[in-house]
């Protein structure tokens, strides 16, 4: 746990740099302009260039869209005096499929040109909401509903009052992305080095062009990815953390590809591709922003105080993994928690919520706890329940599991209480794989440990004078 909130940290100060430098990977459309505003040697060049088509974007009721090539100031202004919030969305678009499509990525981000503050929030795909008109369902079929039956403003449209009616913030604006142009855009600047934390082996990654299975193998340490790989890393579901790990590697691409297409020997370079770029962004971005309004919010967050910018990612701190009646895994929101993420992100004078206290949090959740051997070593059940005890945890069952060869340890939760099963896994010392997912909420017990031939206990301390360490179990 503590290597993977290292791993956070750095993470959101690197985000920091994505906004102090303009929005610029999030906002693909303008990739290459935006990359330019952030050096005041190339401004003029941005402003006078005649490589920059014309959006293609959908006007609001009442806002004509201007003709032709745009002119616009690379010093526009953001006048406006409210916070604004954009939705950013990543399509599941695969060449061998028609649409419509669900959202593989929901990102909200937020300015607020008062204050001089922003944020960022990454929602995962398999929450269970409510979607106005429609069933609960997962938020990412949102979209996919609103382009299947014709929701007035189509998937953007039902995405984005989906995503307002469940946060409780107004969606300004919306921007939806075809990963093709992420691919397109990293192998157009050479492909990006990264540094995978953790090993990445999936077995199941599915095919790009077919319904099948394209098993993937990343290394861990620095890599250098083409497009491809790089979408793939982003996309892959593999380890313990599944979408809250891809959340997170997800923003982390964005600050590598931004703190590369920003480099002053990448400039030149962006400009001579720059026709090839907005080729493939013609087709692949939509948003119902104008360029200058773009543009505008870019200036305006290249003004801000990295200490003012605030990312979230809605994780196990915030959700409970549930099982539907139809046999669904999904995440149902804990509504209190992520009010508090949502304020901290969405108001500056909000503090971060406090979600780092184990012994509160293990109070709240109360769970129930059964000890296991899979194993054929006597006594190894009862000395781990004694350690569980002594740190709090509440064992109502100690005893043999079904079978004595269990190879590696498993900590099976029934009932969503996924805190204590992973500060469990963090006190046995065993990864974060070791937590899976049983849902059965009638359980006599709301966890399961058993223990297999992986584990290897704690030190045990020395007994009292006349206790005997249990036999057996």
């Amino acid at each position: 746990m503590r290597r993977t909130s290292r791993r956070v940290r750095h993470s959101v100060g690197m985000l920091q740099k994505v906004f102090t430098g303009g929005l610029i990977v999030l906002f693909l459309v303008i990739a290459v302009a935006a990359g330019l505003l952030v050096f005041d040697r190339v401004r003029q060049a941005v402003a006078e260039a005649d490589w920059l088509p014309a959006p293609a974007v959908e006007a609001s009721e009442g806002t004509p869209l201007p003709g032709g090539t745009p002119e616009i100031s690379t010093r526009v202004v953001w006048d406006g005096k409210e916070r604004v919030n954009i939705l950013a969305m990543g399509i599941d678009q695969r060449s061998y499929e028609e649409g419509p499509w669900r959202t593989d990525t929901m990102l909200v981000l937020t300015l607020d040109p008062v204050t001089m503050s922003g944020g960022m929030l990454s929602i995962p795909r398999d929450l269970w909401v409510p979607i106005p008109g429609y069933e609960e369902g997962r938020i990412n079929t949102a979209h996919y509903l609103g382009d299947a039956y014709d929701y007035p403003g189509g998937g953007p449209a039902l995405a984005v009052k989906t995503v307002q009616y469940n946060l409780g913030v107004p969606i300004h604006y919306y921007i939806r992305v075809n990963f093709s142009a992420f691919e397109e855009l990293i192998d157009l600047i050479g492909g990006i080095d990264i540094v995978v934390e953790e090993e990445i082996n999936d077995s199941a990654y599915p095919c790009d062009d077919g319904p099948c299975y394209d098993p993937l193998y990343i290394p861990a340490g620095e890599q250098h990815m083409d497009g491809r790989t790089a979408l793939r890393y982003a996309r892959t579901r593999h380890g313990g953390g599944g979408d809250f790990d891809r959340a997170k590697r997800q923003q982390q691409l964005l600050v590598v590809v931004f703190e590369k297409i920003t480099e002053l020997g990448m400039l030149p370079q962006l400009i001579t591709k720059a026709p090839r770029l907005w080729e493939t962004l013609e087709g692949s971005v939509e948003t119902d922003m104008r360029l200058d309004e773009i543009v505008a919010l870019a200036n305006l967050a290249e003004g801000m105080d990295s200490q003012n910018i605030r990312t979230g990612v809605m994780d196990q701190h915030y959700t409970q993994f549930w099982t539907t009646p139809s046999g669904q895994q999904v995440l149902i929101p804990i509504r209190e928690r992520m009010r508090e993420l949502r304020d901290y992100i969405f108001t500056s004078d909000v503090p971060k919520p406090d979600v780092d206290d184990p012994a509160a949090r293990l109070q709240e959740e109360a769970a129930t706890v059964a000890v296991l051997n899979g194993t054929t070593t006597a006594g190894l059940a009862g000395s781990t329940t004694d350690y569980l005890v002594q740190q709090g945890l509440q064992v109502t069952r100690t005893d043999n599991a079904d079978l004595s060869d269990y190879a590696e340890s498993l900590i099976i939760v029934y009932t969503g209480k996924n805190y204590t099963a992973e500060y469990i896994a963090r006190l046995l010392n065993l990864p974060s794989t070791a937590v899976v997912h049983g849902a059965d909420e009638n359980a006599e017990i709301d966890i399961s440990v058993i223990l297999g031939a992986d584990y290897v206990p704690p030190a045990p301390e020395a007994a009292p004078e006349g206790e005997e360490t249990p036999e057996g179990t």
